[in-house]
């Protein structure tokens, strides 16, 4: 046991040393996959020595169970909010005060940071160890996020002491906020999934810190810059400059373009510089904070009953503007979403110049109840496009009307679909010009037709050459039309010929999928292929109560198949391919209904067979394979350095196998 406990102390100290160079130095020593392996080796020993977990340990950033609501936190100390200036005027105005509150006509020293445009919270620690963590709420009581904050991984769990000892309390505050690239990955998983995007990345941070299932915390992409004390016992610093160092020392990451200034000069030229690089910045911000660095400065100062007298946010120019909006023009994407889109008469907003604004669905534009001839207020958040954030309804024309996206795609004229329940309304056609790349992507992937080599800067080519129009155009592609390309080596040409004669023996199954019809994916498409036996031509013509009539068919699934297959175009691309040579492998039958009804998870590192053996020999005995345990699991089976499935089986009183029982229940 000693041993044990030592590698896991080891595997401890390592990841969190690493979490220290990546987000505090900015200075990397392993790859992402070497970190995980580490991860994972800390993991499985933690599992198999449950006993020998610590609440500040990496792998307990993963999200806890849900609450029921938010428990509350006094701060020790106010958080209090900041003065504004808006303009240099009312910063230069700030300096006077300040020395005039220090009866000095010296030049002052202040700390310059960034105004990051995200959440404020404090963070607890006790004797080194993170204890608890609240938002700033009114300032005076804030929303218990201690295991939201935990899942944010540039939070140091355990403070290091190499370099200065821990204080035996430390209140530490500052900013959780969410990147723009991580903010525009985020929108475009909510709109891949039919979900609301989220209006800028300030309602994405807090509303991902607040939830009340902190898993769902765990998926979103939130950083933290720390920045400001609340109480400490032990240390003390004569500077703000000395405290944030010490912020560096013991792990906590804090925004490397904060400066010392010294002097109003050297302030004004730093707001200046910064507002300048606003739009070049990673994330964003709103303003610039100075800070008062002198600690007894700023205990001779002291504070209004709001606002601190020693520090002030000088704040940039607003990023929201009125404007006419013109027209709204629908916008077909990749996976075809109709996306509306407002005209917009063109506005500087932030420094650019803006000519349209996102309105996001009708849903959108159903509750703002945004019309063409409108003044609007749009907003620009970085480098997301811009949106349409309200009507000036005071300054709205008469004889206006309400808008409706139309109900043909405007790229190709076909139908569009809105299925019950979502937000976002799609073209279903194969061969919208529109979607026609996602299409393609999505028709050669992996899990779809799997045809290798056939990736995005080949379909962009394909396309953009007139080559291919529609997926079955890839069955029609010759030697000449390939070898024309640019960088296409004569064997790389026929290779991709090989790959492509090679996938037209594929399954039904695989066939559908690939396919790209909405709601219906890889599991789904196996439960089709086994009630239609692979018979295309009666999948084509059924009807939504005979698809209802399938296990695991609801009625959302089944209508978008049938409207699918209510575009004779969708049919006439089916019946391309099969002309072209796309066989199905025969469909083999159920071997036995002995697991019939039977949910199974596979967890484990499997040695009789792998998982997806496991999940054809569950489907071939009737059952099904899931990836994650629930109420609804009946059986988990169990291969060596089973983890946190196999506790969760236990916890929910779900019976357990070992790979021979499995393998015995279904012989």
């Amino acid at each position: 046991m000693p041993d044990i406990q030592k590698k896991i102390q080891s595997l401890r100290d390592q990841l969190n040393d690493h979490n220290y160079r990546y987000y505090v130095l900015d200075d990397p020593h392993i790859s992402d996959s070497e970190y995980d392996q580490l991860f994972r080796q800390l993991q499985k020993l933690e599992e198999d020595h449950p006993e020998l977990v610590a609440p500040d340990s990496p792998t307990q950033r993963v999200g806890a169970e849900p609450l029921a609501e938010f428990g509350s936190i006094t701060h020790r100390r106010p958080m209090l909010s900041l003065a504004n200036a808006m303009d240099e005027g009312e910063l230069r105005v700030f300096d006077e005060r300040v020395k005039k509150g220090l009866d000095t006509t010296d030049d002052v020293e202040y700390m310059a940071e960034p105004k990051l445009d995200g959440l404020a919270v404090e963070l607890i620690y006790e004797k080194g160890i993170f204890t608890n963590g609240s938002t700033r709420g009114d300032g005076i009581t804030g929303e218990d996020t201690t295991q939201n904050l935990k899942t944010i991984s540039a939070i140091p769990l355990s403070l290091r002491t190499d370099i200065r000892p821990a204080a035996p309390l430390l209140e530490v505050r500052g900013e959780v906020f969410m990147t723009k690239e991580g903010f525009k990955t985020l929108n475009q998983n909510q709109e891949k999934n039919g979900l609301l995007p989220f209006a800028n990345p300030r309602n994405a941070a807090a509303g991902s810190l607040r939830q009340l299932d902190s898993k769902i915390t765990a998926t979103r992409p939130l950083s933290i810059f720390c920045y400001e004390t609340g109480t400490i016992d032990g240390p003390s610093f004569d500077t703000h400059e000395e405290f944030l160092n010490a912020l560096k020392d013991w792990g906590f990451p804090v925004n490397p373009e904060i400066k010392k200034v010294n002097n109003f000069k050297e302030m004004s030229a730093f707001q200046k510089e910064l507002e300048k690089r606003r739009g070049e910045l990673p994330y964003e911000v709103d303003g610039t904070v100075f800070k008062v660095n002198s600690s007894a400065q700023r205990n001779a100062l002291g504070i209004r009953s709001r606002s601190p007298r020693w520090a002030i946010a000088g704040k940039f120019k607003a990023q929201q503007v009125t404007t006419t909006l013109i027209d709204i023009i629908p916008s077909i994407g990749r996976t075809g979403a109709v996306t509306p889109v407002a005209k917009l008469e063109p506005v500087n907003v932030g420094g650019v110049v803006v000519t349209n604004a996102t309105l996001h669905n009708q849903d959108e534009i159903d509750r703002k109840d945004v019309r063409v001839g409108d003044t609007v207020l749009v907003q620009r958040a970085g480098d997301v496009i811009p949106e349409v954030v309200k009507v000036i309804l005071g300054k709205r024309p008469k004889n206006t009307t309400a808008y409706q996206l139309p109900k043909e795609c405007p790229a190709c004229g076909h139908e569009v679909f809105r299925p019950e329940g979502e937000a976002v309304a799609r073209c279903q056609n194969l061969s919208c010009p529109a979607q026609v790349k996602g299409r393609i992507e999505h028709f050669v992937s992996k899990t779809a037709l799997d045809i290798d080599g056939f990736g995005e800067k080949l379909v962009d080519q394909l396309v953009d050459k007139n080559l291919v129009h529609r997926v079955d155009d890839i069955f029609k592609l010759t030697y000449d039309d390939l070898v024309s390309l640019e960088r296409m080596a004569e064997k790389s040409a026929q290779n991709i010929l090989t790959v492509i004669q090679a996938a037209k023996q594929t399954t039904f199954a695989r066939f559908i999928y690939a396919l790209g019809i909405r709601n219906v994916g890889a599991h789904i498409s196996k439960v089709l292929e086994k009630s239609y036996a692979g018979n295309i031509d009666k999948f084509i013509s059924t009807s939504a109560e005979e698809l209802e009539a399938i296990d695991e068919v609801g009625p959302i699934v089944a209508e978008t198949i049938t409207k699918f297959w209510s575009d004779c175009t969708n049919v006439d691309v089916v019946e391309s391919c099969l002309s072209l040579g796309v066989q199905f492998e025969s469909v083999v039958g159920l071997k036995s209904n002995i697991l019939d009804g039977k949910t199974f998870v596979f967890t484990g590192a499997l040695t009789q067979f792998s998982r997806n053996e496991a999940k054809e020999m569950a489907e071939a005995h009737g059952g099904r394979a899931s990836g994650s345990v629930s109420i609804k699991t009946d059986y988990v089976v169990a291969g060596p350095g089973a983890g946190s499935k196999l506790k969760k089986a236990e916890e929910l009183g779900i019976p357990v196998l070992s790979e021979e029982e499995f393998l015995a229940m279904i012989s």
